[in-house]
């Protein structure tokens, strides 16, 4: 697959000066981090692209290469064959340092990673608020060796390869190429005395306990930040953080939408065709309505304020009560006889007792006599 152009890559044009693309390289390496995209497969990828670009276009003499021959003229194959440099893909850590801890001079000190949790909660939880507690496995400080990694009265040396500055430095013609330490991994330093517990990484994985409180009204997906609760950070790095996210049970009841809540009623017949009052759940107990008589099925019933009041809401939603007619089962020969007669009645007036069944008759003739 053909490379895109560098330029392109990061969005500017080719007479851009060389602050422009750094800033450029900054702005689209933060968006594009693995540790800030979790759940996107494409952002190393995109992240490794945006990388290279600034490597080649940061260095006057590899830009002037570019901008003569394209791709061919900082081609690793094609360097590798003039020259035999070799680990050219390597050579991206001190970019990769100037932005997130590491470079010439400096430990590459890394932010720990994000962590995401999924809480299940039910309805009532949800509209209330709640507090519980939930367990997580993460990576954290070592307590032996306060994150050195170093056994318990030694420290880390200086790395003797790159002198402490956790780069190299390959000269080829008039390439330059710096690329990470391969002893000491970018650190500066070497742990000579692994720590006994961590054996010499610094971290170790844990499980804790934490508290999280959850605000009344929170709905599916959203999500509650928990700062400094992730990973711990690599050399001395700070750590990331928790995000809890909230998925609601399903419920026996009622089904959410926003802040309305809504349910289903059964209603006799004889109710729906009389009128009457019934009594419909809510989170708050029990509510009374009053039936209409000669209520449809399917006749929606709102009950204001009897909803959920949301995170960022300033009043309480609705409760929609759905009233259904159920059909008498199970019908003695006395119900039968009696429907029986009403059906007759019914039939002799149809237009009157059965407006809509009548209607739509009516449409079907038409549509027949066409």
């Amino acid at each position: 697959m053909a490379k895109r152009d560098y330029y392109e890559v990061l969005g500017v044009n080719r007479d851009v000066s060389e602050d422009d693309i750094k800033k450029s390289y900054r702005r689209l390496a933060m968006k594009h981090h693995p540790d800030r995209n979790p759940d996107n497969p494409k952002a190393e990828e995109q992240f490794k692209e945006v990388k290279e670009a600034y490597e080649i276009l940061s260095d006057a003499n590899k830009r002037t290469a570019y901008d003569q021959y394209g791709h061919a003229g900082v081609d690793p194959s094609a360097a590798a064959g003039a020259g035999g440099m070799g680990g050219f893909a390597d050579a991206f850590g001190d970019i990769f340092g100037d932005i997130f801890g590491g470079g010439r001079g400096r430990s590459n000190v890394y932010r720990g990673a994000d962590l995401r949790y999924n809480l299940e909660i039910g309805l009532e939880e949800a509209a209330r608020g709640t507090e519980t507690k939930i367990r997580i496995p993460t990576m954290e400080e070592c307590e032996t060796c306060s994150g050195s990694g170093a056994k318990p009265g030694t420290k880390p040396v200086k790395c003797t390869t790159c002198d402490g500055h956790g780069q190299v430095r390959m000269q080829q013609g008039f390439f330059s190429i710096q690329q990470t330490c391969p002893k000491c991994r970018g650190a500066g330093k070497v742990v000579e005395s692994p720590c006994p517990t961590c054996r010499g990484a610094g971290r170790i994985k844990q499980h804790k306990t934490l508290s999280v409180k959850i605000p009344s009204g929170v709905d599916e997906g959203d999500r509650i930040r928990l700062s400094g609760e992730g990973e711990a950070g690599v050399n001395g790095g700070p750590p990331g953080d928790l995000y809890v996210v909230i998925h609601l049970k399903q419920h026996a009841v009622f089904q959410r939408d926003h802040n309305d809540l809504h349910c289903e009623m059964p209603i006799s017949f004889t109710t729906a065709a009389l009128g009457g009052e019934i009594e419909i759940p809510t989170l708050d107990g029990y509510a009374k309505i009053k039936i209409p008589h000669e209520t449809q099925s399917g006749k929606v019933f709102r009950l204001r304020g009897k909803g959920i009041k949301g995170v960022r809401s300033s009043s309480h939603g609705d409760l929609m009560c759905h009233v259904i007619v159920e059909t008498p089962v199970n019908l003695t020969a006395r119900q039968r006889e009696l429907l029986n007669e009403l059906e007759a009645i019914n039939e002799k007036d149809a237009g009157q007792h059965n407006p809509r069944a009548k209607s739509w008759m009516d449409k079907v003739k038409e549509f027949f006599a066409e």
